[in-house]
């Protein structure tokens, strides 16, 4: 991360517990939305799979193998420029917080309650498939579809996948402007609105977050969510943020710094919480 990035999003963290809302619901008019807060957001147990999807992490951080990756970049190159890492390098500074992936098992598992029938999930960026494992975990019978452009991360996160027994992910290898696109995937060539959780973790440009939100908002189950992660990560990411809560497909939002939820149900008020977990 380059300084200039570190410095904003210091000055970002700084603003938003400053201006966010610590809330356990209280002045949340949907009931249904007042769950998720009081009961998810807040929710501070060990489920059953949290130790074990961890344990590979740290496997990770500790793996000095190298690896051949192939990086499209924030230019969104069709290419790709191909660069040698360590695993533990990578483990150690792209994998999402721990906190961010039980957060999404809890959201699956909330989703699938209400929904009573298996979910499809999509995600944008891999990496090793931490967060992945995260939100396949929830529930077996959900499909996770998982987008990832390097090859060789690739490889390594399905052999995550492997040692934690999870048969319920589907991949796609490529740049991900390119293999998004593509509507032969199965879980994206069927009626428009779909797709349940749909996860967003990859190029962090303001261009490339809002190609991917303004695609995946079309394909959204009307009680879906989009989560778009590190919105205030730069002044890109808090652009788009702006941008995506003015659309006129979305009508509720959650500002939960490093992560943010958009609700596109037309029951629900147009509001924009921040709110402090």
């Amino acid at each position: 991360m380059a300084k200039s990035t570190q410095i904003h999003s210091i000055c970002a963290f700084i603003k938003h517990f400053f201006s966010s809302w610590n809330t356990t619901g209280e002045g949340i008019h949907s009931p249904y939305l007042f769950e998720l807060v009081r009961f998810i957001l807040r929710d501070r147990n060990a489920y059953y799979c949290f130790a074990d999807i961890e344990r590979r992490r740290e496997l990770l951080k500790a793996c000095e193998d190298e690896l051949d990756v192939v990086d499209f970049g924030s230019q969104g190159s069709r290419e790709g420029k191909r660069v040698r890492r360590k695993v533990s390098d990578i483990a150690k500074t792209h994998l999402e917080r721990p906190g961010v992936g039980q957060l999404l098992f809890r959201l699956v598992n909330w989703v699938g309650e209400h929904e009573k029938r298996p979910l499809e999930i999509v995600e944008l960026g891999t990496s090793f498939g931490i967060t992945t494992a995260y939100l396949a975990s929830a529930d077996s019978r959900n499909t996770v579809q998982t987008y990832e452009g390097s090859g060789e991360v690739l490889k390594v996160a399905q052999g995550i996948w492997r040692a934690l027994k999870l048969e319920n992910i589907c991949w796609i290898e490529g740049n991900i402007d390119q293999t998004l696109l593509n509507l032969d995937h199965s879980l994206l060539n069927n009626a428009p609105a779909h797709v349940d959780i749909a996860y967003v973790d990859a190029n962090h440009t303001y261009e490339a977050t809002m190609r991917y939100a303004d695609f995946l908002l079309e394909r959204l189950n009307q009680k879906g969510v989009l989560a778009i992660d590190d919105i205030h990560y730069s002044e890109e990411m808090e652009r788009a943020w702006s941008e995506l809560k003015a659309d006129p497909r979305v009508t509720t939002t959650m500002d939960l710094y490093h992560l943010g939820l958009i609700f596109v149900d037309s029951h629900y008020l147009k509001r924009h919480y921040k709110i402090r977990i």
